[in-house]
């Protein structure tokens, strides 16, 4: 059994290849736009201070453990936590784990293709905007120069209200998400992730770059790492920078598990996970190097100042990256150039991470059909595009219509109840029952001969998936369902 091959049996052709496809699955609008809104808006330094932490306390031990889960069974994540709980001879229940966090990635794909496709809109929008630039032969000017502020930022709300042209950006997105996943591991996901990442990084340099000689560079530093030692203590930055650590690293969603297992005997998951941990953190603080200098630099100085001085609350998430930021491009010397870059840039993040959320489903679907992978891709790529084109309607007119009014989603249209169920609910249980798996009920024996450490660093990562882990999982848990447990507090 311990030599199973993986589904289908394919894998990954070496240890770079699986940790760019890792770090990509990552790697997406978590980092780029999530992470620093939440850092500047919790406290900057004594946030990515405790988020460092949580990622080396929570997350490095929970990605080992997933990963591992995967390289021992070789199969899908359900089959994979099945086959290590019966030959620890535990429930076969146990691999529930895995299908929370397999649903939670299906979830997830299915309003992410619909975001996706609103940055395939932008590409196109600074296509056309850098072309213009090219005739005139002006390419140093600023982005959209013939446009208006209220028009720069009534380009999202005119794509929102544009249901056909939503719909043919999120077909566009899955489409491309399937023939990647359809094509198989090594000639599909593999190859996704070996020529993208390696660009995306090179982006990503060369903006923080461009941001820090034409950008407010000392203003973003100050945001994102001005450090008050009290907001260490504060619970509401340490509850942020906990479900950032898991959100980032993409744990809880079953897609360590799958891509794990494709990984080769020979491959130390230790040092793997390791690198792909900081892979992704040092992405998210980069990202916020490039965004904030940018963006900053087109806000008047008493606006800027007000931020700094904690007096209002930068726009963070969607907002800040399709409205904030044109408006910045506008005002940036070869903005049209650096917004095409940019959004070319987040789009190969989202690309990477769309295709493992789908493979996640994919490599199961496989196994327990016996269908081949074309097939299985295609329809619940179908599958989910029909759930996020449902979706996309809480972006328009029918934005008001709220099918679930109790607990976390009252008041949630369906784009915010399938976001607020993952990311509250399904993926924190499905990291809880790994935790509780992995350090209680799994034969110490196959968990030992797989996770690549000895000695004393054995016995730490031991002690955390065991006690701490689960102790701080809960309590992302139950703050999410419970918002007011922690007003109370």
């Amino acid at each position: 059994m311990a030599g199973a091959a993986a589904p289908g049996g394919e894998g990954w052709s070496s240890r770079t290849a699986f940790v760019l496809a890792a770090i990509g699955s990552a790697v997406g609008l978590g980092n780029l736009v999530r992470f620093p809104a939440e850092a500047g808006a919790n406290g900057g330094g004594a946030f990515v201070i405790f988020y460092i932490f949580c990622v080396l306390l929570i997350g490095l031990p929970i990605l080992l453990a997933e990963t591992l889960i995967g390289r021992h069974g070789k199969g899908s994540a359900i089959e994979s936590m099945k086959k290590i709980a019966l030959e620890s001879r535990a429930s076969s229940w146990w691999s529930v784990a895995a299908g929370i966090g397999m649903l939670g990635a299906f979830l997830i794909l299915t309003y992410y293709s619909v975001l996706a496709g609103w940055i395939i809109h932008f590409i196109g929008v600074f296509v056309g905007d850098f072309a213009s630039t090219l005739g005139s032969g002006n390419i140093a000017q600023g982005a959209l120069q013939g446009s208006s502020l209220d028009e720069v930022q009534g380009i999202l709300p005119a794509l929102q209200a544009n249901s056909n042209e939503m719909l043919a950006m999120h077909a566009i997105f899955m489409a491309l998400t399937i023939a990647a996943v359809g094509r198989g591991v090594s000639n599909g996901i593999e190859k996704v992730a070996v020529w993208l990442m390696p660009i995306f990084f090179l982006l990503l340099i060369a903006i923080t770059i461009y941001g820090a000689f034409t950008g407010s560079f000392g203003a973003a530093l100050n945001f994102l790492f001005d450090f008050e030692p009290a907001r260490l203590l504060d619970p509401s930055v340490q509850l942020s920078a906990l479900g950032q650590a898991l959100f980032s690293l993409s744990l809880g969603s079953a897609l360590m598990i799958t891509y794990g297992a494709y990984a080769a005997r020979d491959i130390n998951l230790a040092k793997t996970s390791a690198q792909i941990a900081t892979a992704d953190t040092s992405v998210a603080i980069i990202a916020g190097l490039a965004i904030f200098p940018i963006t900053f630099a087109a806000l008047a100085p008493a606006s800027l100042t007000a931020i700094l001085e904690g007096q209002e609350q930068v726009q963070g998430g969607l907002g800040l990256l399709f409205v904030n930021l044109p408006v910045a491009f506008q005002t940036m010397p070869a903005g049209s150039l650096i917004g095409l870059l940019f959004f070319i840039m987040v789009f190969f993040a989202a690309l990477t991470s769309s295709v493992a959320l789908l493979e996640a489903s994919v490599s199961w679907a496989i196994g327990y059909f016996k269908k081949p992978r074309w097939l299985v891709t295609i329809v619940l790529g179908g599958l989910a595009f029909l759930i996020g084109a449902w979706a996309s309607f809480s972006f328009n007119s029918q934005a008001d219509f709220q099918p679930f009014d109790f607990m976390i989603f009252s008041g949630q249209p369906v784009f915010g109840i399938i976001d607020e169920f993952t990311a509250k609910i399904l993926l924190p249980t499905s990291a809880l029952l790994v935790a509780i798996f992995v350090g209680w009920i799994a034969d110490r024996r196959l968990i030992d001969s797989e996770n690549g450490l000895d000695g004393n660093l054995h016995r730490i990562w031991l002690f955390l998936v065991r006690w701490l882990c689960p102790l701080v999982i809960s309590a992302i848990l139950l703050t999410g369902l419970f918002p007011g447990l922690l007003a109370q507090a």
